[in-house]
């Protein structure tokens, strides 16, 4: 039998990803297993990406020249990638504590991964999977590695709420990075809520200001928001409420071991006691 190497934590924003990322790490460190635990944000992420930017070689170029002054730091700190060039804004801020005038940073910005164009971003996260996956072939150890909401969230929230792209496109997308880790046996543990209002008003008030008005207006104000007119606290639950149909149908479409996880009752002592069955 394959030896299971990824665990996948999905469900909507609220819904408690994080708590039970963190338990399913505690119970396979519990049972000796070596665990590697990438939760939301991580800027080291080995299969996504999280505050960099991607420039053709041309558009860099004419960054360069827009801002000649800061043409060293930036030249040094971009990655060649594919006929272009990766830059990690965000590391070089938070670790490297590198500070850009604010219009660099909005320029570098527009081109990150999450803000340039739908084929463009499937490409790179795709490559990105494909060197996750053979990396962890390539070790022999039979260390796990749990990745929080990166592996159908985030294509999601390119793919239908940022571009409202097709059903198609959107199952294609995700089912495609299903197809690259299916040598890594991966468990994909989805966390339901079932009443999707409650759980988005619960994090609303549990979390900063900052986060849920940038959370609705992202959600609300381009791609699939925007087509449908929806607005606001109501409409950001209609388009969560639309993205849990489409999780759902391709959760039933993944070929590959997964747990449909009840968390409504947000009942933690409930959930570890199923978890550690499963694991």
């Amino acid at each position: 039998m394959m030896a299971r190497r990824l665990i996948l934590i999905e469900g909507l924003p609220g819904s408690g990803k994080s708590t039970i990322a963190k338990m399913v790490s505690e119970i396979l460190i519990g049972q000796g297993k070596q665990v590697q635990l990438f939760q939301e944000g991580n800027l080291d992420h080995p299969a996504d990406y999280e505050g960099v930017a991607f420039y053709h070689a041309e558009d860099f170029e004419a960054l360069l020249t827009t801002y000649e002054d800061y043409r060293e730091i930036l030249e040094s700190n971009a990655i060649a990638y594919d006929q272009g060039v990766l830059i990690p804004y965000r590391k070089m801020k938070e670790q490297r504590g590198i500070e850009l005038p604010d219009q660099v940073v909005g320029d570098i910005f527009s081109r990150d991964i999450y803000e340039i164009s739908f084929a463009q971003n499937v490409k790179l996260i795709t490559e990105k999977w494909q060197n996750f996956t053979k990396n962890v072939l390539s070790t022999n150890d039979d260390s796990i590695t749990i990745f929080e909401c990166c592996f159908i969230q985030n294509p999601l929230t390119m793919g239908l709420v940022k571009c409202n792209r097709s059903k198609e496109q959107n199952v294609q997308y995700v089912w495609g990075l299903g197809r690259i880790i299916h040598a890594l046996n991966p468990l994909l543990i989805y966390i339901d809520q079932k009443d999707i209002s409650y759980t988005f008003d619960k994090a609303i008030s549990e979390r900063p200001k900052e986060w849920s008005e940038g959370f609705i207006n992202y959600y609300t104000n381009q791609g699939f928001g925007q087509a449908q007119g929806y607005q606001g606290v109501q409409g950001t639950v209609q388009i969560l409420q639309e993205r849990k149909k489409l999780e759902s149908e391709i959760y039933g479409l993944l070929e590959m071991d997964k747990v449909w996880l009840d968390n409504s009752d947000y009942d933690l002592e409930a959930c570890r006691r199923k978890l550690e069955k499963i694991l």
